[in-house]
């Protein structure tokens, strides 16, 4: 049965069923506007609170603005704020209309009820007209002298409005003036607070152009100021604590004396039940004594039991918030915290983000005399049901074992692991295996021989797949069947999808080479051109690499592929101390949280996902607006083919023409042409062969490839012409964007001085836009850098629009290619890749 039309649907309840019901709503006000009967004020309500329900849900209502205002003259305090509410919600877009409003605002603005004053004087600087501006300056005056405290704090806080409407009539006024010494002789706390926001805001944006303003906002952190807040902070609130807890801790404290008298005046708040002041608190402790190491340490004591209670009696939020900030001061002083590791056991009812969190304060807080203890617990938790904690806590005790802590108990139990026959604790057990032989090279023999008996059939994770075919390379000698393993996983090339993996079994049947030669022979030369035919750049790459590599010389490749083997001592870290020292320095922050500082996810160029901003619309770049270059613009969120996707996997790859390499591959259609004296030839292995980089023997048929030489590359075909005055509107890039088929998909190499010049991504958006390709929006932060470049013909109006996304760590771009004309795309791709080839160069 076909729904109703739409003209027979039955209305809803909380909705006129059209302009009739607005237009009796009004005729409704309008006969109640000068009614003094009993009752009246019960209709009014009624009649205000459909009002407001209508505007509630988005229905336009402002038709009975000027009804709404007449009835607003009554003691009534409820119809007051709905009024009040009616009248901010419209006046901004109807300023016409605002001016209705000014009289009966003024006029409540001296009721006898002093909360009828404030909400009055409240919703007549919530107007924000420009126009209505002189109309603000006597109300705020008078409410700054207001005998009612609530009165003043709402015109304190209507000063910093007008300053945001009218920057000039609020200094012009001396408003900030008139606050200061409310501040600092305000008998109301919640005033106080109110006039240090406004003022540090205030004189924070005059500052940039006012010298005055400047030393103003230095005095605020005078010693006399910073006392007089810290002797009168338990009068105020917590968020008002925390305002002057902040400014406390930019203060520069003369001598030791003022530190310890300031720890003094504080120490009661590190006892505070609200997490954030007590964070605020420790903040103030931790900069102050930055100077002093050994009153440092000390403070560590001293904040480590408060913290550890609010993680334990708070919500599960707040113990994650509590629990990054331990975080942060346990991987600075690990050693105070050694002892209370009990306290960072998971607890069954918790969620995964503070079960995680606690995981890696555990592999932090362990030392020689608890490691035993807290490995034990970690083991107890790779059973858990919960997968992802699972993992996390066999990641936790390879940790521990990487800091040398009980390595021969810690090795035992990591073996222990992979006879629990669960897919997920065997994979993450063999990566960390991987790691330990890294760095243990001793542990060898008792590792290899429990892994020898894994079948690599069971193993699917590709991590976990990489690291059993690194240790059958690594340790060919010693496990019996490597080399068959090996063959075997390499006949399944084409099943297997993912490039490391590939990678991994290159190197690994090329170190199995080495070591047994004559089993291995087969395998490495199906690998081999298994390799160099792969549509992974990477791959490719590192095939026909190991195939020049052998056939220039077999001792060289040994030398390269299988150098002998040392322990690695250090791992890579994942941040830098400087990154530490400034999230430190962001203390009860953001910052803290998500463990990077903020200008990582605050600055434009640093972010990652980016959209199309609604100003990108009216932006056409063209060369009079170089030096005007589009900032990192911002793309719609759901259209999936302009989302930053570093990691994206892109189905096209097939269109690429030999996977953008420089250099053409050895051709694998020769092998009909092999030379009957080629295949009689044979070697007894790597150690015996005389290879010499000319190579005369039948090497490429040594593995069966029946590879030909390299033939001579064919000439380029002529450069595309662009034209160097192209401008195309970023709406129709995207509508473009999105109909067009991918044409071509490739990889390429970024020169060591583009990826150096990278550190300002602009220089690369003018480098390519003096090739004619022009940078349309941008984004990402580094290592990975995501670009939107369009160009046009010359002689004709046909686009081609690319993505390329930069990888500061691997040197690589990955470019995608979208054209009206399918059959230039080559072309264009050409011009594009030999532009960026050129960046950073001299």
């Amino acid at each position: 049965m076909a729904p109703p039309a739409a003209s027979q649907r039955y209305p809803s309840p909380s909705q006129p069923s059209g302009k009739s019901e607005v237009s009796d709503l009004k005729t409704q006000l309008r006969q109640l506007a000068g009614s003094r009967a009993p009752g009246v004020d019960d209709s009014k309500r009624d009649l205000y609170k459909k009002v407001i329900s209508y505007m509630t849900i988005g229905i336009d209502v402002s038709s009975v603005f000027g009804e709404m205002v007449m009835c607003s003259a009554t003691s009534d305090i409820v119809l007051k704020k709905m009024c009040y509410l009616y009248v901010g919600n419209y006046a901004k877009g109807n300023p016409d209309l605002s001016l209705l409003t000014i009289n009966f605002l003024q006029r409540d603005c001296k009721d006898e009820d002093p909360m009828i004053r404030g909400l009055a004087l409240r919703s007549l600087c919530s107007l924000r007209v420009p126009n209505l501006v002189e109309y603000l300056v006597g109300p705020l005056g008078s409410g700054l002298k207001d005998n009612n405290s609530y009165v003043r704090t709402i015109a304190v806080t209507g000063v910093l409005k007008l300053y945001h409407i009218s920057a000039s009539t609020c200094i012009d006024a001396d408003f900030p003036a008139t606050l200061k010494s409310l501040m600092l002789h305000d008998s109301d706390a919640q005033v106080v607070a109110n006039c240090l926001s406004a003022l540090q805001e205030i004189w924070s944006l005059e500052a940039s152009h006012s010298e005055e303003a400047c030393r103003e906002k230095e005095s605020l952190l005078s010693k006399p100021v910073i006392y007089y807040f810290l002797n009168r902070i338990k009068e105020f609130n917590e968020w008002a604590q925390c305002l002057i807890l902040e400014l406390a801790v930019k203060y520069v404290p003369s001598d030791s004396n003022d530190i310890f008298d300031i720890m003094n005046l504080l120490e009661d708040r590190l006892q505070h039940a609200n997490g954030a002041v007590v964070l605020a608190t420790v903040k103030v402790f931790l900069q102050l004594t930055l100077s002093m190491t050994d009153v440092h340490q000390q403070v560590y004591e001293r904040i480590k039991s408060p913290l550890l209670t609010l993680v334990s009696s708070g919500s599960p939020e707040q113990s994650y918030a509590i629990l990054s900030h331990l975080h942060l001061l346990v991987v600075r002083a690990p050693f105070i915290f050694a002892a209370d590791y009990k306290h960072f056991y998971c607890q069954y009812n918790e969620p995964s983000y503070v079960k995680k969190l606690k995981l890696e304060m555990l592999t932090a807080v362990a030392n020689e005399s608890n490691t035993y203890e807290i490995v034990t617990e970690l083991c107890e938790y790779a059973a858990n049901v919960d997968i992802a904690i699972a993992r996390e806590s066999i990641r936790a005790v390879g940790k521990i074992a990487l800091q040398q802590y009980d390595v021969n108990a810690i090795v035992d139990r990591l073996l222990q692991f992979l006879e629990m026959e669960k897919d997920y604790v065997t994979a993450e057990t063999l990566v960390l295996v991987k790691d330990l032989l890294r760095k243990y090279p001793q542990w060898s023999h008792d590792c290899i021989s429990v892994v020898g008996g894994i079948s690599s059939k069971n193993i699917q994770e590709p991590k976990a797949k990489a690291a059993l075919i690194w240790m059958l390379g690594e340790y060919a000698q010693d496990m019996s069947d490597a080399p068959y393993v090996l063959e075997n996983l390499i006949e399944n090339w084409e099943e297997e999808h993912s490039a490391e993996v590939r990678l991994h079994l290159l190197t690994a049947a090329m170190k199995c080479f080495f070591k047994r030669a004559p089993e291995t022979q087969k395998a490495l030369g199906t690998a081999l051109a298994a390799g160099i035919a792969d549509f992974h750049q990477d791959v490719h790459d590192r095939a026909l690499f190991y195939y020049r590599v052998l056939q220039y010389d077999v001792h060289v490749a040994e030398r390269v592929v299988s150098p002998p083997k040392q322990a690695v001592s250090v791992f890579a870290d994942t941040q830098s101390s400087e990154i530490k020292d400034r999230i430190f320095d962001e203390f009860n922050s953001l910052s803290v949280i998500y463990q990077k500082p903020s200008y990582m996810f605050t600055d434009k160029e640093h972010r990652g996902p980016f959209e199309f901003s609604d100003e990108l619309g009216n932006i056409s770049i063209t060369p009079e607006a170089s030096s005007d270059i589009v900032p990192a613009q911002q793309f719609e969120a759901n259209d999936k083919d302009l989302l930053l996707g570093i990691d994206e996997k892109d189905d096209n790859k097939g269109l690429s023409n030999n996977n953008g390499s420089a250099y053409t591959a050895p051709s694998l259609e020769s092998s009909s042409s092999i030379s009957s004296q080629m295949q009689e030839l044979a070697i007894s292995g790597p150690a015996t062969s005389a290879t010499t980089p000319q190579s005369s023997f039948g090497f490429d048929d040594l593995f069966g490839l029946g590879l030909s030489p390299a033939p001579a590359p064919t000439p380029s075909p002529p450069l595309l012409k662009l034209n160097p005055r192209a401008a195309l509107d970023p709406g129709a890039f995207q509508q473009k964007w999105r109909q067009l088929p991918i044409s071509l998909t490739q990889e390429c190499s970024v020169n060591p001085q583009g990826i150096a010049a990278l550190t300002v991504p602009q220089s690369l958006i003018r480098h390519m836009q003096s090739h004619s390709i022009h940078c349309i929006a941008s984004g990402g932060q580094s290592p990975n850098f995501k670009f939107f470049f369009f160009a046009q013909k010359e002689s004709e109006p046909s686009n081609y629009l690319a993505e390329c996304i930069i990888n500061t760590s691997s040197a690589k771009a990955q470019i995608k290619v979208k054209a009206d004309e399918q059959s230039t795309s080559q072309a264009f791709t050409t011009v594009f890749e030999t532009a960026l080839s050129k960046f950073g160069l001299p």
